[in-house]
């Protein structure tokens, strides 16, 4: 039995409804700490033989069906504040990507990247997500987490070895804010910029429909920092088509005809269909074209026997 904190601790509590594809079992109990103090407390007190899985928005993430086992935490409304000081801006790990990037450019920082990558900041550190160009990497100064010890620690950006979708965070910590740097810019044209992000994105994108976003990583070269490798032109999406697996579906589950990159909940997909169908579509691209595509969305949890 864990302990019992300030904040709302709820067992057995489903997490489909947690999570963008609306899909998947419930975790053995919830956490949403009311603070930092109390996050640290409930850690520091609970057994250590109980895991913890920290999710964000949900956003990125297949809940398979039989659910997770443990704690899992959900920072709310006492971790999503966003403070810009001179050229900083310090956001804490609930504050939506795209409410940083707006707050930011109001105070004349270009953080725009983040306005269209879906999900929460705590998401974007441990991912180092990147879009345009851009990535967390460029712009991360520090993270503060809170271990799963319950120790409360600010890290540097330099000691997470931010690379290609992945980072070097202690197992079980939970990052509650981070600070970034960025450029001056002019708050109207950071907006204009962000509009025209939002135009494009919607008109490759099936944004209308419950998807978590890119499903598997483009199988190009990338640097250490990130950054993809401009000699590389492969696509997942160009490699998914030449496959034959646009509007490929299973069960709820398809494949977007909009964008073949997209796995989509079309209604009632169980998370079987969704990453049963993301399977069948890595298996049909190595036959065609040699190539493992790498899962972008993370997938954690039990499947059902």
């Amino acid at each position: 039995m864990p302990p019992t904190p300030r904040g709302a601790l709820t067992p057995n509590r489903s997490l489909a409804d947690l999570t963008w594809l609306r899909s998947g079992g419930p975790a053995d109990w919830l956490f949403q700490p009311a603070d930092e103090a109390d996050l640290a407390e409930f850690l520091a007190a609970l057994d250590p033989a109980i895991p913890v899985f920290p999710m964000g928005v949900g956003s990125n993430l297949i809940v398979r069906d039989g659910g997770i086992r443990g704690v899992v935490i959900r920072l709310g409304r006492g971790f999503n504040g966003i403070e810009t000081t001179g050229e900083t801006v310090t956001a804490g790990a609930a504050a939506l990507d795209a409410h940083v990037a707006k707050k930011a450019a109001e105070a004349g920082l270009d953080l725009t990247f983040l306005r269209t990558i879906p999900g929460s900041v705590g998401g974007a550190v441990r991912m180092n997500a990147g879009c345009y160009g851009s990535y967390v990497a460029d712009n991360l100064v520090s993270v503060r987490i809170v271990t799963r010890q319950g120790v409360v620690r600010d890290i540097a950006a330099a000691e997470l070895n931010l690379r290609y979708r992945q980072s070097d965070l202690p197992e079980g910590a939970v990052i509650v804010s981070a600070t970034f740097r960025a450029q001056a810019g002019d708050p109207a044209e950071l907006e204009a910029r962000m509009v025209d992000q939002i135009a494009k994105r919607d008109a490759s994108q099936p944004t209308k429909d419950r998807s978590a976003g890119s499903t598997f990583r483009n199988p190009v070269g990338h640097s250490s920092t990130g950054r993809a490798d401009d000699s590389h032109e492969l696509k997942a999406w160009k490699v998914i088509d030449d496959a034959g697996m646009r509007g490929a579906i299973r069960g709820g589950a398809q494949m977007s005809p909009k964008h073949s990159n997209f796995l989509i909940n079309t209604g009632g997909a169980t998370s079987a269909d969704l990453e049963d169908l993301g399977e069948e579509v890595r298996k049909r691209v190595f036959q065609q074209a040699g190539i493992t595509l790498e899962w972008e969305i993370m997938r954690v949890g039990e499947r059902l026997p």
